[in-house]
């Protein structure tokens, strides 16, 4: 019988039989292990743990805590769902049902039939019948003329469209129990391993996200291995429900959306706007600390721009419509980054290598239009403002100018408490060439350039093939909130395209001309995406340099109206944002609706403390602090600012 050596994370090597699969390795370490084990990576490509290993092989076996192994659990789910579904409604066509970030959906075309919240229920108790039954997921490649047979004969014309689009010889089913389906995988090995799950809702989707499509049902859900990390989850849900920036934002008062503007474009209220302005003021002045100089370019350019910088290629079908103007031929778009107008500004006048690196910023605001039913609050938008910079300098100043950045990421994260976050270096897919521009052997050193730049900051890096930019490789900053969830905020990008599709130069020391290498970096990425994200992680609580509002003064009565000037007075003298609230509501209302409005600190103030000279002292969410002076309270509130820093 062959044999094939197996290589497993730690360097060990185990030699087994050709045809042996992942969980056979795990049972020749530990049954326990093989009971735990939910796919296989293999070469570094996540499939089938009982899949057959035909070669010598780098194995990682994958369980619940491995993302791999999370993934494949809840792609797993989704077609124990959709079995599920065929059951209990015969005739039922089924569109895809992929694993996201947590969780999984299904979209499905249930005819003229109408499913509703009260019928998951049901639809879970079929899920809980059928995994009992512990049917194995199995694999098959099938030739594409017998794909398209079937499908035909279940009438279903979305699986068809899919297999339209596959090359004959690439085409699986798998199935478990009396249920097929058209996927590339992987799956867990049996439905036994599906313990505890719940669907959570129900939505309309676009088949395959186009407005002008069928619209279908989306069903979606979440599943664990045991039912304690469901109940975790799902009080963490209900945690999301109170946190929600979409809810927050408007009981607050930072921002609101308006259909006769349109879907997608945020407007900043005064205390909203006050928060964005704090942002960008801090941002701003670190900045000029470290040698940026502050650009302003317009909100549109003219389709020649973006076609030389290859954006009109890659983002075309997610901008919105040219502008034509009264010149024939003249077409102008809203801008879907800032970048190209940033080379032309760097163009404007011959550079030497003394001048560089060259450090442009801008709060730009760009444009992409975003299906309708992609758009979320303040996290996916058709309009939001960037705190774009761009670095122009020598290649031998690339990865001091990159560590650079990364320090000032770190510095914002800190900032404003994001504490838990890794580094994903994004590089190519090396599968798909032809989503990228510019010279391999650039693409090469700029990878190399940003790993060896994360591992001398001491950062933790993943890396992931295929997030590249499409002019460049990245850093991004993937930080968990307050709930774990993890987002991607801040990206630094090193690019060597398009200085050179600009025709950017500089004079050397050797007076020749010499192409600059280009730096995009966003600490924020973008303020309405990082809003969003800081309001649900802080619960609307933002620290005190960052509120809105720092201090609400609460008279009792019209007779201290007086004092209650007088102290706003003194506190805005010192700096502080704060304002006295007037309302003829006892005193009592005043404080719960203040607190709600999750204010800072609140100064009650009666005829006892205008005649004292002192302010009665309340924290948010803490309650009554006592009485001070305003001189002891306004150096409190300087003592807490500076731990806020």
């Amino acid at each position: 019988m062959a044999t094939i050596n197996i290589t497993l994370p730690d360097g060990a090597v185990r030699e087994v039989e050709a045809g042996s699969s992942a969980l056979d390795v795990a049972k020749g370490i530990h049954p326990g292990l093989a009971k735990r084990v939910l796919a296989a990576e293999v070469d570094g490509q996540v499939q089938d743990a009982f899949r057959p290993l035909d070669k010598d092989v780098s194995l990682k076996l994958l369980t619940w805590d491995d993302k791999g192994g999370q993934s494949t659990f809840w792609h797993s789910t989704a077609h124990l769902m959709a079995e599920a579904l065929e059951e209990l409604y015969p005739g039922v066509r089924l569109g895809i049902g992929p694993p996201i970030e947590t969780g999984f959906y299904y979209d499905i075309d249930l005819g003229d039939r109408v499913l509703r919240e009260e019928d998951l229920p049901k639809i879970e108790a079929k899920m809980k019948e059928l995994a009992r039954q512990k049917n194995r997921y199995t694999r098959r490649e099938v030739p594409k003329a017998e794909a398209e047979a079937y499908y035909q004969e279940k009438g279903d014309p979305y699986k068809l469209e899919l297999i339209a689009d596959l090359p004959d010889g690439e085409i699986t089913f798998y199935t478990q129990g009396g249920f097929t389906d058209l996927c590339r995988g992987p799956h867990i090995p049996d439905t036994g391993h599906i313990k505890a799950f719940k669907l959570l809702n129900i939505a309309g989707a676009y088949w395959r996200g186009d407005e002008n499509r069928q619209q279908l049902t989306r069903i979606y859900g979440v599943s664990f291995p045991k039912a304690t990390m469901l109940e975790e989850h799902l009080e963490l849900l209900e945690e999301a429900k109170k946190r929600d920036h979409r809810r927050l934002g408007q009981e607050l008062g930072l921002f609101t959306f308006s259909q006769k503007v349109g879907a997608g474009l945020p407007l900043w209220l005064p205390k909203g706007t006050q928060v964005r302005n704090l942002l960008e003021n801090f941002l701003r002045e670190e900045q000029v600390k470290r040698g940026y100089q502050p650009v302003v370019t317009p909100h549109i350019g003219k389709k020649e721009l973006y076609v030389t910088s290859g954006h009109y290629a890659k983002y075309g079908e997610d901008s919105f419509q040219p502008i034509h103007t009264p010149r024939e031929d003249e077409e102008f778009l809203l801008k879907p980054m800032n970048c190209p107008h940033h080379c032309e500004i760097y163009a404007h006048s011959p550079t030497s290598y003394r001048d560089l690196p060259v450090r442009i910023a801008e709060f730009g605001t760009v444009y992409r239009y975003e299906q309708s039913g992609e758009l979320h609050g303040l996290t996916r938008v058709r309009g939001f403002t960037q705190d774009d910079a761009h670095i122009f300098c020598t290649k031998e100043q690339v990865k001091d100018e990159f560590k650079d950045v990364i320090d000032l990421t770190l510095l914002v994260l800190r900032k404003l408490g994001f504490e838990d976050y890794t580094a994903q270096v994004s590089i190519r897919d090396p599968e798909n060439p032809g989503k990228y521009i510019g010279d391999p052997a650039l693409w090469d050193r700029a990878e190399r350039e940003i790993q060896e730049a994360a591992d001398e900051m001491g950062l933790t890096t993943t890396v992931v093939e295929g997030e590249a930019a499409f002019y460049g490789p990245k850093l991004d900053f993937m930080v968990k909130d307050a709930l774990k969830r993890s987002w991607q905020l801040g990206t630094i990008q090193v690019d060597y395209t398009l200085p050179e599709r600009f025709e950017l130069e500089y004079v050397g020391a050797d007076n020749e001309k010499h192409r600059p290498v280009m730096i995009h970096r966003a600490p924020f990425g973008s303020f309405e995406r990082f809003l969003g994200v800081l309001i649900e992680h802080l619960g609307g609580n933002f620290p005190l340099w960052l509120a809105p509002d720092q201090v609400a003064i609460l008279p009792i009565s019209d007779k201290v109206a007086d004092y209650a000037a007088q102290t706003a007075a003194e506190l805005k003298r010192h700096g502080f944002r704060c304002f006295v609230d007037e309302r003829n509501e006892k005193i009592g209302r005043k404080i719960r609706d203040n607190e709600v409005r999750k204010i800072p600190y609140m100064l009650v103030v009666g005829e006892q403390e205008a005649a004292s000279g002192q302010v009665a002292v309340r924290r948010h969410g803490e309650g009554d602090q006592g009485s001070m002076t305003m001189e002891a309270f306004i150096h409190h509130l300087q003592e807490a600012l500076d731990q806020d820093a």
